[in-house]
C-alpha cells in the first residue's frame, strides 16, 4: 500500500532535482506534453530520448529542443506505438541504459481504424504498444537509478471499461468511447505494473499521472467533424496550457518522495487543471482481477511476456575468482 503524498503547493518544473547521469525515454515527444517533458528534463541534466512516429516532426521538435536547449544531451530515435515491429526495432537498436520510461504518446478519439497487427487504433497505440515497450525494456530499467515507468492516462479513464468480447470495436464502435478504454487500460495496467514489482521486490517505480485537461495537438489530430469543432473551441477557452498540464508527469518521474502505485494529477476542480497533487483512480480500475486478465491478454496479443525474475547479484570482494 503507498502512504499519503504531500506535495508542495504549486510544486513547478523548477522544483525538479538534479537529473544528470540519468537516461530517460520520452514517446511522443515531438509536440505537446511529450516536448515539454523531454525539454524540462534535459534542462535538468538528464540525458533524453525524444521518440516520434513522423521522422520529419522529429527532427523539427529536435532542432527546436537543441534551440531551446544549447548543449543539452538529446537524441531521437524513431518509434510508432501502432506498429509492434517498430517497438521491437526501437529496442533492439537501444545502445543505452535507461532510468525513466515515460509512456507519453497516444491518440486521442479517431474514426475507427486497426493498427498494422490488426487491433483497434486507440487500444493498440496507447496501451498495448507501450505495454510492449515497457516489457522489453525492463531488464534495462530494473539496472537503472531510481528506476521509474511513468504511464500517462486521463480523467476520461473514468468512463471506461474493457471491451473484451469487442476489443477491436467491429460491432459498435465510438471514438470517445474507445478512447476512454485505452485510459483505463493504462491505468488498469499501471496499478498491477506496480503489483507485480513489487511482489516481486524490483527496484522498479510504476506511477500514473494525467494532464487533466490541457491544449495539445491531440485534439486536433484524432476527431473529426462536430467533435472537431468543440474540442477546438474547448482547447482555446476552457483548457489550461501544455505547460501546466506536463508538470504531472514530471512530477512522477523525478520528485525523489514518489512511490510505486501513485497517481499524479491536476489539483483544480475536477482534476481539470492545477498543480500537481494525489489523486485517485476510478474505483473498478483497482480490481486486480481486471488488471490480470487485461495483462494475460495483453502478453497474449504482443507476445510480450515481462520477466520478473529475481537476478543474483554479481560477485564481488576478495574471494571472486581470478580469471
Amino acid at each position: 500500500m503507498t502512504t499519503p503524498l504531500t506535495i508542495p503547493n504549486r510544486w513547478t518544473a523548477d522544483d525538479i532535482p538534479d537529473q544528470s547521469g540519468r537516461t530517460v525515454v520520452v514517446t511522443g515527444a515531438n509536440s505537446g506534453l511529450g516536448y515539454v517533458t523531454a525539454r524540462e528534463l534535459a534542462r535538468h541534466g538528464a540525458h533524453v530520448i525524444l521518440t516520434a512516429r513522423n521522422a520529419d516532426k522529429g527532427r523539427t521538435a529536435l532542432d527546436r529542443l537543441r534551440g531551446d536547449l544549447p548543449g543539452s544531451a538529446v537524441e531521437l530515435r524513431s518509434l510508432d506505438l501502432a506498429d509492434l515491429d517498430s517497438v521491437h526495432a526501437f529496442v533492439d537498436a537501444l545502445d543505452t541504459p535507461v532510468d525513466v520510461l515515460i509512456n507519453n504518446a497516444g491518440i486521442m478519439m479517431p474514426p475507427r481504424s486497426l493498427t498494422k497487427q490488426g487491433f483497434e487504433s486507440q487500444f493498440g497505440t496507447n496501451h498495448l504498444g507501450h505495454f510492449a515497450l515497457t516489457g522489453l525494456l525492463l531488464e534495462r530499467l530494473r539496472a537503472g537509478r531510481d528506476p521509474r515507468v511513468v504511464t500517462v492516462s486521463s480523467t476520461l479513464h473514468k468512463n471506461g471499461t474493457i471491451h473484451f468480447d469487442d476489443l477491436d470495436g467491429q460491432r459498435s464502435y465510438s471514438p470517445r468511447g474507445f478512447y476512454a478504454q485505452s485510459k483505463y487500460a493504462n491505468v488498469l495496467f499501471g496499478l498491477e505494473l506496480d503489483r507485480r514489482l513489487r511482489a516481486n521486490d524490483l527496484p522498479v517505480l510504476s506511477l500514473l499521472a494525467h494532464p487533466g485537461y490541457s491544449a495539445t495537438n491531440l485534439q486536433s489530430a484524432g476527431p473529426t467533424g462536430l467533435l472537431k469543432a468543440i474540442l477546438k473551441v474547448t482547447n482555446r477557452y476552457v483548457a489550461q496550457d501544455v505547460e501546466t498540464g506536463a508538470l504531472n508527469q514530471l512530477y512522477a518521474a523525478a520528485a525523489p518522495q514518489t512511490q510505486g502505485g501513485q497517481f499524479i494529477g491536476p489539483d483544480g476542480r475536477n482534476e481539470s487543471k492545477g498543480h500537481p497533487t494525489l489523486v485517485q483512480p476510478v474505483e473498478s480500475a483497482k480490481d486486480p482481477e481486471t488488471a490480470r486478465r487485461l495483462w494475460d491478454l495483453s502478453e497474449q496479443l504482443t507476445g510480450v511476456r515481462y520477466d520478473f525474475a529475481i537476478r543474483p547479484a554479481a560477485p564481488h570482494g576478495p574471494d571472486v575468482p581470478k580469471p
